[in-house]
């Protein structure tokens, strides 16, 4: 992997999304959370997924595809989502290589802030 963050802002990994990943930081805003699991999805930190997941729509166990490559991050808009806020929508598309082929994932996700800790509910996949 490329020492910049897959989450698509230039920084490098480690100073972007690790830090979250690795529990040393929290995401102040749910764009700043959604670009973290992104980043989670493209480098297979699936404990973060969950840990990052609302307890009442995360899965029990979740499986990555490690013939899936995760390739760029679009935000196409978001709603609320500040460190003010407690409720939040994310629309991005993600666009990926599988078996030689590109393709992409266009959600608008749900964020809810529960004890100053974003987290993502849920989302509509168009």
């Amino acid at each position: 992997m490329s020492d910049r963050c897959p989450c698509g802002l230039g920084e490098a990994f480690a100073d972007c999304c690790a830090p979250l990943h690795e529990g040393r930081r929290r995401a102040a805003t749910a764009e700043q959370l959604m670009r973290s699991r992104y980043s989670a999805f493209a480098v297979g930190d699936t404990e973060y997924l969950l840990a990052s997941w609302h307890p009442t729509t995360r899965p029990r166990e979740l499986s990555l595809d490690p013939r899936q490559s995760w390739i760029r991050l679009d935000i196409l808009g978001r709603t609320g989502g500040t460190p003010f806020d407690t409720e939040a929508t994310v629309h991005f598309r993600a666009r990926y290589r599988l078996d030689g082929e590109r393709g992409s994932l266009t959600e608008n996700s749900r964020f809810t802030r529960v004890d100053k800790v974003w987290l993502y509910v849920d989302g509509d996949v168009e």
